[in-house]
C-alpha cells in the first residue's frame, strides 16, 4: 500500500497554488514578468483549477482509504 503518484502530484499542485495566493496577498510576485491584473487572473485560474482537481479526485492518504481504493479496483 502506498500513496499514488497522482495523489502526490495533485497535493503538490494545490500547495503551490495556495502558497502563490498567500504570497500574492503579501505583495510578492512569483511571476515577475506579469502585469498586476494579468498576474491576478493567472493566479486565480491556477488556484481554482488546482482546487477543483484536488476536490474532484479521490485523494487517499490514510491506510484505510488506500486499502479501500485497492478493494474498489479489484471489485470494479
Amino acid at each position: 500500500m502506498k500513496i499514488t503518484s497522482g495523489t502526490i502530484a495533485r497535493t503538490i499542485w494545490l500547495f503551490i497554488a495556495l502558497l502563490n495566493q498567500v504570497l500574492l496577498i503579501a505583495g510578492k510576485e512569483i511571476l515577475p514578468f506579469a502585469e498586476d491584473e494579468i498576474y491576478e487572473v493567472i493566479s486565480l485560474i491556477f488556484t481554482a483549477s488546482a482546487s477543483i482537481v484536488a476536490w474532484w479526485r479521490n485523494n487517499s492518504f490514510t491506510r484505510k482509504a488506500i486499502m479501500a481504493d485497492e478493494i474498489m479496483r479489484k471489485d470494479g
